[in-house]
């Protein structure tokens, strides 16, 4: 299993825009983002650093592998 680097909320908004999802809102301190044909909407928190398991979440909800998000990240 890879391990995921240390993201904020912001950075984690970028790389799942390259994989095709689009920031659909700013709400309150989280970044809504959706992707057409996807029927899961991801709420990213706005904080300067994501715990490893709410990213672990959002990438499983996203529907990709660990592999892919480190991928979109290069």
């Amino acid at each position: 299993m890879q391990k995921l680097p240390a993201l904020s909320g912001r950075e984690t908004a970028r790389v799942f825009e390259r994989l095709g999802w689009e920031i659909a809102r700013q709400r309150g301190s989280h970044i809504i983002l959706v992707k057409k044909g996807h029927g899961v909407t991801l709420s990213v928190p706005d904080h300067k650093e994501i715990a490893k398991g709410t990213l672990r979440k959002l990438v499983n909800l996203a529907g990709i592998t660990v592999e892919e998000f480190l991928d979109a990240m290069r």
